[in-house]
């Protein structure tokens, strides 16, 4: 039996993606939860795990093709369809798979699996780029064969997809470990020497930038997370009144206690930097200052204050901006939000970050000083009423007890939404993030 398994809806309203690559070929043998491909929509990079065990019978997209949510994606000739297949309302529940970010519902029998490819099917899927590539570097694995599809982080099967890399070729030249980035350019400068004769012309995908004739401009394909950052701070600028406020505060003492923290042996394991400080000032002001934790809901025509802090912290990727969140940031210690802070890093630099941790934000934080930026106006995530940008930390003449002296210094900008926020509210959650920073153990009178 044919099944055929359409693109789901991946959350919070996103009616499209864009098929990133492929992970399995027709003719492919796939097990229940395996991985199908990577897709990226608007907000983040998403793996689509399989509803059903089977063999793959036709994909419907092209790597770097946009399809829409709903859409037929993937075809499975799934064995014993007829004869097992469920009736009424077990039909509707199996017909819905749960896949982003739980899997797919187990059946039974079947259980999660690495795929295992045969590498007759790698051969069939990319026989042009296995008949550019050097003698040395094709896989000598008969049909029968059974390999693993190669081991590599996102980021290298991007960029080796960037570059028309088979990763299937390379693997044969690496072996079972990880394939990194150096490993990609080692075979790419391989198959250039190698190659004495043009490639043939490929036809380039949609969601590439392309060069004018001229050479004069580049034209770059408005899609993704650019496409969705656009949208939103277009949304947020012409529809919260924001107003931008500025305070210059000393650190020193901060930057003092986050160099013992740092020589504590038993604290060794954990960064704690100032951005880490600054996260735990913010929450601890936003219990005193409510309205820059709330949401303006103007189809209810009330305004929703959240008893809960789930602190958004925009990073800056190779994709754009994506603004992914701490959960409940206010109940967390000084060293819980140093790890959090460093897991959400690496999640985001790795293009893993899920479109559930991008869901949602009630207050933002976008640390603009590690660019050697001292100050900003940021622009407010829609649907939050705050954000707080932090600058760089300089060492320059301060007033310190009437005298000058060469102080650390940092200035924070806090943008918010003057519909529910007053200037009085934004100036009194500011200095209470500001007096922490000044002087740690103020902390101590907020909560």
């Amino acid at each position: 039996m044919i099944a055929e398994f359409h693109l789901p809806d991946l959350g919070e309203g996103l009616t499209e993606a864009e098929v990133v690559q492929w992970l399995v070929a027709p003719g492919d043998t796939v097990t229940l939860n395996q991985t199908l491909a990577e897709v990226e929509t608007a907000k983040a990079i998403v793996e689509l795990p399989s509803p059903y065990e089977g063999t793959v019978s036709s994909l419907h997209a092209d790597a770097g093709q946009v399809v829409a949510v709903g859409a037929p994606l993937i075809a499975f000739d799934v064995a014993g369809g007829d004869e097992q297949a469920p009736s009424g309302a077990d039909a509707a529940e199996k017909s819905q798979p749960n896949l982003v970010g739980y899997g797919a519902a187990p059946s039974q029998g079947g259980r999660p699996a690495r795929r295992a490819r045969r590498a007759g099917a790698a051969v069939a899927a990319d026989t042009a780029v296995l008949e550019a590539a050097p003698h040395d570097a094709r896989p000598t694995a008969t049909v029968e064969t059974v390999i693993e599809r190669p081991r590599s982080t996102p980021p290298v099967r991007a960029y080796a997809k960037r570059l028309g890399v088979d990763l299937v070729l390379v693997a044969a030249g690496v072996g079972d470990r990880v394939i990194t980035r150096a490993d990609i350019d080692a075979y790419a400068e391989r198959v250039g020497i190698a190659s004495d004769t043009a490639a043939e012309p490929v036809d380039v995908p949609t969601s590439a930038a392309v060069l004018a004739p001229e050479g004069r401009e580049l034209r770059i394909p408005i899609r993704g997370v650019r496409k969705h950052t656009a949208a939103a701070m277009v949304q947020s600028a012409f529809t919260a009144p924001h107003v931008t406020v500025f305070l210059t505060v000393d650190v020193t003492a901060t930057m003092e206690l986050i160099a013992s923290l740092r020589e504590d042996r038993s604290l060794a394991e954990h960064r704690i930097g100032p951005l880490a400080v600054v996260a735990k000032a913010a929450c601890l002001a936003l219990a005193r200052t409510p309205g820059l934790n709330s949401h303006w809901d103007e189809q209810a025509g009330e305004i929703v204050q959240y008893n809960y802090v789930d602190l958004g912290i925009a990073a800056a990727t190779d994709r754009g901006l994506i603004v992914p969140n701490i959960r409940d940031a206010e109940q967390m210690t000084l060293v819980d939000l140093a790890d959090a802070l460093k897991t959400l890093a690496e999640t985001a630099r790795a293009g893993k970050t899920s479109p559930a941790d991008l869901a949602g934000g009630t207050f933002s934080i976008s640390n603009v000083g590690v660019f050697g930026v001292d100050a900003g106006t940021p622009i407010l995530p829609p649907g939050q009423s705050g954000i707080l940008a932090v600058g760089a930390v300089r060492r320059q003449p301060w007033e310190h007890r009437g005298e000058i002296a060469l102080r650390q210094v940092m200035t924070l900008s806090l943008s918010f939404d003057h519909r529910l926020v007053d200037g009085a509210e934004g100036a009194r959650f500011l200095k209470d993030v500001g007096d922490v920073l000044q002087e740690p153990g103020r902390a101590m009178l907020l909560r």
